[in-house]
């Protein structure tokens, strides 16, 4: 009993060593397989780094108001009796818009007028009077106080009879009637818009670490509704107080407009033009990946041999990390403040396949980076070539 008892140990023994080093044997053989299966080589394109003048600016976005504009509303109560503009029609200054019933005030002014006649004869008969000896000075001075007063009031009941006609404030285009013949108005009622089209203005505002680059006069672009036009202007305005709740600063720019393409109200994107700088090493932002452990892009190295020279046949690429320190970003481009030195090469797509040591082979082809205007060219050239050969 006890010898059958130690055979199966044994066997057992021998079974589960067999199993052990079978799996021993095939880790190490899979380990061995993937450590000499040579890396896949990626397809990369890239950008040769250089120092180039930069031309920094400040985008923001912003509203797009005219320079003068109001919506105009009448002094008092009546009804309208015409109306004598009509829509997008431009007006001259002081030009008459609107009239109101004024029966009234014109009988009133009439009345006052044929009074103020009276007084001013009544008083140059007392002046007469007055000469002659005959006359009291009492009685000159009351003819002359009825007559000024007089006048003062012709000049009131003129000055009541034109509040019931609305004008022009300043020439411009005016926009559609919100009233009609007929109705009846009262003061605070809006009758259309007046928009002073010909200078328009754009409000935005920048944060607070942006302020000490911005100046009067200082030039900016405009475009509105992502369109490929912009409209040059200057900043006329820079409010002297930071928004405590935003840390944002409001400024205004005025923006000429002789063909009327801008319209009040429009949505903008603004940017402020800041002196050129020279020197200045921007890559595309294609090119710059950010994770949590810093901003990096990935360089072209050649591979060096064991001597340290690189092979003399056929030079291998390989990609490697490098972080940066980024800075401001212009037009696609970002700026490297440290990490890249000119002529280096930094790849700008087929980045998201590569680690550290990955083999690349740079085809620069079809390159996201590279000026939509001149991708044609090289990709016709670039086709020729592959005709070629």
């Amino acid at each position: 009993m006890i010898k059958r008892l130690l055979i199966a140990i044994v066997l057992l023994a021998l079974i589960a060593g067999g199993i052990v080093g079978f799996n021993l044997f095939r880790d190490n053989a899979i380990e061995q397989f993937f450590a000499n299966m040579p890396a896949q080589t990626m397809t990369v394109s890239t950008v040769t780094v250089e120092k180039n003048k930069w031309n920094p600016t400040i985008e923001a976005i912003g509203t797009v108001n005219a320079i003068r504009g109001v919506d105009l509303t009448v002094e008092a109560n009546g009804i309208v009796t015409e109306v004598l503009f009509s829509a997008n029609q431009k007006v001259a200054k002081d030009e008459l818009l609107l009239q109101l019933d004024d029966r009234v005030q014109q009988a009133d002014l009439e009345a006052q007028r044929t009074q103020t006649e009276l007084n001013k004869t009544t008083l140059k008969r007392a002046q007469q009077l007055q000469e002659r000896g005959v006359g009291s000075n009492v009685t000159l001075d009351e003819a002359r106080a009825a007559a000024t007063a007089s006048e003062a009031q012709v000049e009131k009941l003129q000055a009541v009879l034109e509040q019931r006609q609305l004008r022009a404030p300043f020439a411009g285009t005016i926009g559609i009637a919100r009233i009609d013949d007929g109705q009846y108005l009262t003061p605070g009622t809006i009758v259309a818009t007046l928009q002073d089209l010909n200078t328009m203005r754009a409000d935005f505002t920048v944060p607070e670490q942006q302020l000490g680059y911005l100046k009067i006069d200082g030039p900016i672009r405009v475009t509105v509704n992502d369109q490929d036009m912009e409209f040059a202007g200057k900043i006329v305005g820079i409010d002297p107080k930071i928004d405590p709740s935003s840390r944002l600063v409001s400024v205004r720019a005025e923006i000429a407009n002789p063909e009327g393409r801008l319209t009040p109200g429009q949505f903008a994107r603004v940017k402020v033009e800041l002196p050129e700088e020279d020197g200045i090493i921007a890559v595309p932002q294609t090119a710059l990946i950010t994770s949590l452990y810093g901003d990096h892009v990935f360089a072209v190295r050649e591979v060096k041999d064991k001597d340290g020279a690189s092979a003399e046949a056929e030079k291998k690429l390989e990609a490697r990390q490098v972080f940066v320190t980024v800075g401001r970003r212009v037009n696609g481009d970002v700026e490297i403040i440290k990490g890249l030195e000119s002529g280096d090469i930094v790849i700008t797509a087929g980045q998201n396949r590569l680690s550290n040591g990955t083999p690349v082979k740079v085809d620069n082809k079809v390159n996201p980076a590279a000026d939509p205007a001149e991708s044609p060219a090289e990709n016709e050239a670039g086709k020729a070539e592959a005709d070629a050969k």
